[in-house]
């Protein structure tokens, strides 16, 4: 990885990291260094004694997080919260009350990082009107990726922390709020950033997500999450049971499994290292948990055993995020996807005989590099032969240093509109498989109040938006429907 300066990709036949198999074989990158970094000197001074600003005298210190990008960064938000609440931070969804705002960023799109220094603009403006009580941080893979580059271009910011460093927050908020230390933590570590996160969590809500691994070791041509998250870690088995329990006994009844690469699960438990399979069966036995999803999925590490649990698993969801990027052999070999087209729709065929019902979802890339009209053709053929009930698509967009970038782009209109072309391709299905769900009876878990008077919403087994109208229904109820009607984004029902 670097920052402020285009990544070195490496090859991945020779440089790949290897997957870690036990927390003591894990293979730690080292942090850059930046001990003893000196504060800018426009920054106010503060008092030993002052840790952190604050709103007022006596007032608790109200924290503003924005979140970019995946479920993972999701998930690492609401981590950052947990760990700073210790130190009397509240949570708000006004910046203008904030005395901390943290932008938690993701580096996959090419305007990403453009979006994080206009974000930073604004809460530096901010800054200047509350005559500089306020802590700006930027966290997440854009951290990882440009730390001093982002130093230099946005002074206001305090402190820049990777994705697996914002355990480190608290030491690295009170080091800045104090005029002196490191302000940016970029560790590849994360068992350390696991053992340091607080246990409990302040989950509101019925569904949370839970990460069990981090990282990727593929190395597809147009990726960066290798160079930001680092090699492919697993969490031990125990500690993700501690926690899914500790979240079924505060009323969570659905958790999403969590990871760049969630399939190729191995954490250490009894007897072993466990596949995410034998996870998923350990999690099925918790009481109070009734639901269990995982995202995202790499198509080489479908398993057999992960495959039969789509059939035999009572709380494993029938919906799958199943990312191909493209349906030409050439293409994902120029993509380094090491798998082809046809080895995809035969899994695909596989997991759907396993469990017929299942809702596949996809991710697209349309005008990578040298993609011509026959290559987006193929991508049409195999979308065809799938049926998506969902899919996330968009065009190549080039991240500096990844090999992708070097090669020739197509033309950004031809691009624009193979994007259209597919997207109604997929807006088609997705429409298709909808309007099937009329007339069917599917489990719904309700979670919130609807937008009308006396509706309630709430999510199907195949993570469709459903809402009813129906008296006697609570958040974390999980009912049986039938769907009377197909709307364009939910689904409407009545209790059975």
């Amino acid at each position: 990885h670097a920052r402020g300066r285009a990544l070195r990709p490496r090859r991945p036949d020779l440089q790949a990291p290897q997957p870690a198999r036990h927390r003591a074989s894990l293979t730690r990158r080292p942090a850059p260094r930046l001990a003893g970094a000196t504060p800018c000197p426009h920054k106010r001074a503060m008092t030993d004694t002052e840790t952190l600003p604050r709103t007022g005298a006596g007032a608790p210190k109200r924290l503003f997080i924005k979140t970019y990008g995946c479920q993972m960064n999701v998930y690492d938000s609401e981590r950052m919260a947990d760990v700073l609440r210790p130190l009397g931070y509240a949570q708000t969804e006004t910046v203008e009350d904030a005395a901390g705002g943290i932008l938690n960023t993701c580096h996959i799109r090419e305007k990403a990082a453009e979006k994080v220094y206009s974000e930073l603009g604004k809460l530096r403006i901010l800054k200047e009107q509350k005559s500089g009580a306020m802590t700006i941080a930027v966290a997440g893979c854009v951290a990882q990726a440009e730390g001093e580059e982002i130093m230099r271009r946005q002074p206001a910011v305090d402190l820049v922390v990777g994705p697996q460093a914002y355990h480190q927050l608290p030491e690295l908020l009170t080091r800045t709020a104090r005029a002196r230390g490191e302000r940016i933590g970029a560790d590849f570590a994360p068992v350390d950033k696991f053992d340091a996160l607080p246990k409990a969590r302040g989950i509101q809500g019925v569904t949370a997500f839970l990460t069990v691994q981090e990282g990727c070791d593929k190395f597809c041509t147009f990726c960066v999450v290798p160079y930001t998250r680092g090699a492919e870690w697993s969490r031990p088995v125990a500690a993700i049971l501690d926690e899914a329990r500790a979240l079924a006994d505060q009323g969570v009844r659905e958790i999403t499994l969590l990871g760049q690469n969630v399939n190729a699960y191995h954490g250490a438990g009894d007897g072993g290292d466990w596949s995410l399979a034998r996870l998923i069966w350990a999690l099925n036995d918790i009481d109070g948990l009734e639901r269990i999803r995982f995202t995202t999925s790499h198509p080489n590490d479908m398993s057999d055993d992960l495959i039969a649990a789509h059939g035999e698993c009572a709380k494993l969801m029938p919906y799958l995020h199943l990312p191909v990027q493209s349906g030409s052999d050439r293409i994902l070999k120029r993509m380094n996807r090491k798998h082809t087209a046809e080895e995809y729709l035969r899994l695909i065929e596989r997991i759907r005989a396993a469990r017929p019902d299942i809702l596949i979802s996809g991710d697209f890339i349309v005008g990578f590099p040298e993609e011509t009209e026959r290559d987006f053709e193929d991508t049409l053929d195999l979308i065809r032969a799938v049926n998506y009930g969902q899919a996330f698509s968009f065009k190549y967009s080039s991240r500096p240093g990844t090999p992708a970038a070097e090669r020739p782009l197509v033309d950004e209109a031809e691009a624009s509109d193979r994007l259209h072309r597919l997207q109604a391709l997929i807006n088609e299905q997705a429409r298709g498989v909808m309007d099937g769900m009329v007339g069917r009876e599917i489990g719904v878990l309700f979670e919130k109040p609807g937008r009308m008077e006396g509706q309630m919403a709430g999510k199907s087994d195949y993570l469709h938006a459903v809402h009813v109208k129906a008296e006697g229904i609570a958040p974390g109820d999980l009912r049986r429907v039938r769907i009377t009607e197909a709307g364009p984004n939910s689904l409407a029902g009545a209790l059975v």
